[in-house]
């Protein structure tokens, strides 16, 4: 008897458009992960124009890829004005920040340790 449960996880997952899938806020940030599986997980970010996520950092490395509107990006100390398609990576500590000076869709990769 095959495992229902194991043969989806086996299927592949397609977005034709990622950045659809992330709504803009009138006003704030809103995420949602939609995928944790195999130790990356992928978060999709919608940020209203001038909303930020302040300086942190993540215990996993990290990539961030800008799919629609205009940031900037602040990591290990270097500040990139960042549009679609910009992708930046960081380690794990790295202290990180992002303003979205436009309505922005950001998808968030957080990989293995």
């Amino acid at each position: 008897m095959t495992n229902p449960d194991a043969q989806s996880a086996r299927q592949p997952t397609f977005y034709a458009d990622l950045a659809a899938e992330a709504p803009i806020p009138a006003r704030g940030i809103l995420s949602q992960t939609l995928s944790d599986e195999g130790g990356v997980e992928l978060v999709l970010f919608a940020f209203a124009a001038g909303e930020r996520l302040a300086e942190h950092t993540s215990a996993r490395p990290a990539i961030l890829h800008i799919l629609s509107g205009q940031a900037d990006l602040t990591a290990g100390g270097e500040s990139h004005a960042a549009g679609p398609g910009a992708w930046l990576r960081m380690a794990g500590g790295v202290p990180h920040s992002v303003v979205a000076r436009t309505p922005l869709v950001m998808a968030l990769y957080l990989l293995p340790s």
